[in-house]
């Protein structure tokens, strides 16, 4: 992104030469290998791949959760220490506050972050309605579907206004129809906001319907293999770029590229490029 001064802004996340080994019994066990990724200011970036390829924990790693074996994150920049300012990290679990309401729910980060409590009380009112729960602010988490959790869970991450949102599978565990309607408002809701996002998922389609960019990652230990440019125009009706040509031939190419992640490796154990360094 180049400035009026002609030179060159930093993405807002990069990743570089990113690794994490584990000790498992007498075996060092390899599972990011010098993962490297940018993702622009107000970018949405999915990353696909075969479960185990380290999606997660290289979100995990970014949020200051897990320590990397080596490499570096920054963002804006500069590396990050410990847990960053700014990223907000939501799992497959809301992991909601069940004695908290709605509304005190959705408070939570804002109560933390010092927020005038008028303040407080606008800006929770305001993302009830944004995500379509408007008069369930008194109800408790036991009292929503998992849908209307999951839209809870949405609204408190955008209380916090993180500049990078961190988002692992927010939308597995829900039913198709719920998870179609839920992504759909997503979308919609981001569209307006413009920030920077990376997001996992195992949905080749979701992935296209969602993000700028897609990433694919190798089977253990992960790496991003191959990017792929979604060049379908915004906004985006879901309904509309599911039928689309341009939609469907990045589905095949996508799912090409992680096909061939199961293939059978040269020892022929059918378990895709599973590595363990002795």
């Amino acid at each position: 992104m180049s400035t009026a001064t002609g030179t060159t802004a930093p993405p807002k996340l990069s990743v570089r030469d990113l690794r994490l080994s584990y000790r498992s019994g007498r075996r060092r066990n390899l599972a990011l290998r010098d993962v490297n990724l940018d993702v622009a200011d107000g970018e949405f970036l999915a990353l696909v791949g075969p479960s185990g390829c380290g999606k997660s924990t290289l979100l995990k790693i970014v949020s200051g959760l897990v320590a990397a074996t080596a490499g570096t994150v920054a963002i804006d920049g500069q590396p990050t220490r410990g847990t960053p300012e700014r990223v907000g990290l939501l799992f497959q679990n809301d992991a909601l506050l069940p004695w908290r309401t709605v509304e005190d729910n959705i408070r939570f980060p804002l109560a933390i972050g010092g927020t005038p409590l008028h303040e407080q009380r606008e800006r929770v009112k305001r993302l009830i309605s944004a995500v379509g729960l408007d008069g369930f602010g008194a109800y408790y988490p036991r009292q929503l579907s998992g849908g209307m959790r999951k839209r809870v869970a949405l609204a408190r991450i955008l209380a916090a206004d993180p500049d990078v949102f961190l988002m692992d599978e927010p939308f597995g565990p829900l039913d198709a129809q719920t998870r179609a309607r839920i992504s759909a408002d997503f979308l919609a809701l981001w569209e307006q906001v413009g920030k920077t996002v990376v997001f996992v998922t195992h949905d080749v389609d979701e992935a296209i319907l969602l993000a700028d960019r897609v990433a694919v990652m190798t089977a253990g230990p992960g790496r991003v293999k191959e990017e792929f440019q979604v060049d379908i125009p915004r906004p985006r009706s879901i309904d509309d770029v599911r039928f689309s040509d341009p939609f469907r031939e990045l589905r095949h190419r996508i799912s090409q590229s992680l096909r061939a992640e199961f293939e059978p490796t040269d020892a022929g154990d059918g378990r895709g490029r599973l590595i363990a360094e002795l």
